[in-house]
């Protein structure tokens, strides 16, 4: 099993920035492949970034230029650069976790962001 906690949600104005972060622990196995998703009310939830085992990352095209995510090892925290946000990015932000870049049984228990 694996646990997730993330931080760093908040309240930013259009154009400004935000850094999520979710430390991961438990059983670090399972959770090579790491992302985070999002949805907002009356929204189905959409994968925002992933990044794999071995470093390789995807975007939803909603963001990508102004989102990053990366991770540290060391520290078992992935991380989610927000950058350029706009009103609709806002929502609740949720870490995902899985041993595969396919499937995210793991989930923390979201932080929320509002962008105005």
């Amino acid at each position: 099993h694996v646990q997730l906690v993330e931080s760093g949600g908040g309240s930013v104005q259009a154009g400004g920035s935000l850094r999520l972060s979710c430390v991961a622990s438990g059983d670090l196995s399972s959770s090579r492949c790491m992302a985070w998703f999002r949805q907002a009310p009356g929204k189905e939830r959409e994968e925002v970034a992933v990044i794999g085992r071995d470093g390789n990352t995807r975007y939803a095209d909603s963001v990508k230029g102004r989102f990053s995510i990366s991770k540290d090892n060391a520290k078992n925290t992935l991380y989610l650069q927000m950058n350029s946000m706009k009103p609709e990015d806002t929502a609740k932000y949720y870490c995902r976790a899985g041993a595969w870049c396919n499937t995210f049984p793991y989930w923390g228990q979201g932080t929320q962001v509002t962008v105005s």
